[in-house]
């Protein structure tokens, strides 16, 4: 599996800025393939896509903190770090 993640800064005055692209990637992907992401342990936002063998993923911490929750959902989801 791969983790496709889009990095962000979370909340009302971050949206629509170039701060969250990486958000709007990853909203963009769910919604061609009809996903919903969900909250995940109060670290991000989850969509899984078997048929895409990824797992997409908005990090529910500002942009400078999203190693944290990016490191967790690897270790959980056990994905290699290159992946």
């Amino acid at each position: 599996m791969k983790a496709i993640v889009g990095l962000g800064n979370p909340g009302a005055e971050y949206r629509g800025t170039r701060h969250n692209v990486g958000f709007e990637v990853i909203d963009e992907l769910a919604r061609r393939w009809r996903l919903k992401l969900k909250t995940w342990k109060s670290v991000a936002w989850l969509a899984v896509a078997k048929e895409h063998e990824s797992l997409l993923a908005k990090p529910a911490t500002f942009m400078n903190l999203s190693g944290e929750a990016v490191l967790k959902i690897g270790s959980f989801y056990r994905i290699d770090p290159v992946d």
